[in-house]
């Protein structure tokens, strides 16, 4: 699975991301997972194409002392079809501006 990891997070890191991610963010079925929906204009084509299959998201997933982007776009209605794929280069810029947003909002120095 390709991913981007922030570690080393002290626990008020940590809970000052928490907070922003409950925020800010969707939450996952599971603790500490959440999803950053991806806009309409940052859509590949096969995922445009199969609208019931959104939304289109990136999951994060808090740790103990880290936080995990995975860089596999999932849609909400089918694991196996081609609107789920790797991000594009556009798509990891949305997620990569969205956790520089956050690290600077929350103070994060990890």
């Amino acid at each position: 699975m390709r991913v981007l990891i922030i570690d080393e997070l002290s626990p008020m890191e940590r809970d000052n991301i928490e907070s922003w991610l409950k925020r800010n963010l969707a939450p996952g079925p599971l603790p500490g997972l959440f999803w950053l929906e991806i806009p309409a204009e940052l859509l590949e084509k096969s995922q445009a194409e199969h609208p019931a299959h959104g939304p289109f998201r990136f999951s994060l997933e808090l740790g103990r002392d880290n936080l995990r982007l995975e860089l596999l776009i999932r849609n909400s209605a089918a694991l196996h079809c081609s609107c789920t794929a790797y991000a594009s280069v556009q798509q990891r810029q949305f997620a990569l501006e969205t956790l520089d947003r956050m690290l600077a909002e929350e103070m994060i120095k990890a």
